[in-house]
């Protein structure tokens, strides 16, 4: 689950100058319409500054069969309208198995990165090349589009590292902006990082439906997702902002 919303829960605080915009989220993760997760998020920028950190526990039904929770963090700069992080890091435990990753940043790209325990790999491992990792972003900093026409925000392709696996989210738009949210439809394209054959990232690739919805953060100028739908062979999985407001 967690490298399924990695590229959908964002936002964070810290203790930044007076001049910062800070807000706070809450989410909610449903599986075939049934609770499976909560997040919270807290979010800071200031006008050459971000940092957003949050954690995600699981909940409802899941809570029977499996305890999940885990923190992240992200921070960096804002440099001519672009988020740069310089350090992520990540906290996950799931039952009895616990994952911590850390990845930093310089010159625009992955600079070194790090997870405990190593995934394991095999015959069929597509190995992440320094090349893959050239403005390649965290799952947290990837969520955040800074346009000042709504129009544009699906015209893109987002470049994504979580610390082991490198995808590309391909957004297309799928209808025209109404009520203040753009609403796009969403290609998973694995690059690296994964094992081949694998029949869940086969299934995110050829198979998969995928609708994220974005809307404007505030004065920060960014646009940031409110409601994602994900189709995984099990059913749909959908990301949900119940709350967004200014702290």
């Amino acid at each position: 689950m967690r490298r399924l919303l990695a590229p959908f829960l964002f936002l964070a605080a810290s203790a930044l100058p007076a001049n910062a915009e800070s807000f706070r989220a809450d989410y909610s993760v449903t599986l075939l319409g049934l609770p499976v997760a909560k997040a919270r998020f807290d979010s800071t920028f200031t006008d050459d500054r971000f940092v957003i950190e949050g954690s995600l526990q699981s909940s409802g039904l899941a809570r029977i069969f499996d305890r999940t929770r885990g923190t992240t963090r992200v921070e960096g700069a804002i440099h001519r309208g672009e988020v740069r992080p310089r350090a992520f890091r990540s906290n996950y435990e799931s039952g009895r198995k616990k994952s911590r990753t850390t990845i930093r940043f310089a010159r625009g790209g992955v600079s070194s990165y790090e997870n405990t325990p190593e995934p394991r790999r095999g015959n069929t491992w597509v190995p992440v090349s320094e090349s893959h990792l050239r403005a390649a972003l965290d799952p947290l900093s990837s969520t955040l589009i800074r346009t000042d026409d709504p129009a544009k925000v699906c015209n893109r392709t987002v470049s994504i590292f979580d610390g082991e696996m490198r995808a590309d989210l391909r957004l297309t738009p799928r209808a025209a902006p109404k009520d203040g949210r753009v609403t796009c439809d969403a290609r998973f394209v694995p690059v690296s990082g994964y094992r081949k054959g694998r029949k869940q990232i086969d299934f995110l690739q050829n198979e998969s439906r995928i609708t994220i919805s974005f809307a404007r953060l505030g004065g920060t100028g960014f646009y940031t997702p409110v409601d994602a739908s994900i189709g995984t062979q099990i059913g749909t999985l959908r990301v949900t902002a119940n709350r967004i407001e200014t702290r």
